[in-house]
């Protein structure tokens, strides 16, 4: 799959505007809809590889329009809502929804459930998630790492840290959103913890250690 088109329909200009910007920022072809009558009537021209739709939207509501796309088409479905009850996201995953995120949302989580819903319902012919950038090569599929050419044995945490940083290459993490992606929300440990990794890092890149760069006072960002 050459270009992976993603459709979003949410009655709210700003949210769309947000997700394109992330969507697009991973190379994803995003295609807007402000509700879901709208969306069905581009679904034949545009040929969207998966909907991210809000449940809550005038006109034809997330939850009838899933009924009615899924009369149409296989094509996966991720849900967006405010409402994080159980009763809407069983009733949601049951109309055939693939996943159900509750707004607000970080956007590393969006793009993780975008592409764990691609890659199962495509069965792996989604483009591989391979970066490259600088002197690196990272391919998040198969945890390999290469520095001009050569392969970089790195742990899982620092390889997750490092592909953090790198795709998103200019924005500046502090310690605790480190921390709370890489980690997750029930470690215990402190600020520390990043820092002994990313010097580990640095060490194993050599000279090119300084593509991760210290934002003094807030935290680490990479910069080719």
């Amino acid at each position: 799959m050459d270009q992976t088109v993603v459709m979003v329909i949410d009655d709210e200009e700003q949210m769309r505007k947000m997700i394109r910007a992330f969507l697009e920022k991973d190379s994803y072809t995003v295609v807007e809809a402000t509700d879901g009558a709208h969306a069905l009537s581009l679904f034949d021209q545009t040929k969207p590889h998966l909907l991210i739709v809000d449940v809550m939207m005038p006109f034809m509501d997330g939850f009838t329009f899933a009924k009615k796309v899924k009369q149409l088409s296989s094509i996966p479905l991720i849900f967006l809502s405010a409402k994080g009850e159980e009763w809407d996201k069983v009733h949601g995953l049951k109309l055939g929804g693939d996943d159900y995120i509750v707004k607000p949302f970080l956007p590393e989580e969006l793009l993780a459930r975008v592409e764990s819903v691609l890659r199962r319902t495509y069965h792996n012919k989604v483009v591989s998630d391979v970066l490259t950038i600088g002197p690196l090569v990272i391919n998040n599929d198969s945890y390999q790492v290469k520095l001009h050419g050569a392969p970089l044995s790195l742990t899982r945490k620092e390889f997750s840290l490092l592909h953090l940083l790198a795709k998103n290459k200019e924005r500046v993490y502090s310690r605790e959103q480190l921390l709370h992606l890489i980690w997750g929300d029930n470690y215990q440990g402190s600020g520390r913890t990043v820092d002994t990794h990313i010097k580990t890092l640095r060490l194993k890149m050599g000279n090119d250690g300084n593509l991760i760069e210290t934002v003094w006072g807030i935290g680490y960002k990479f910069e080719v």
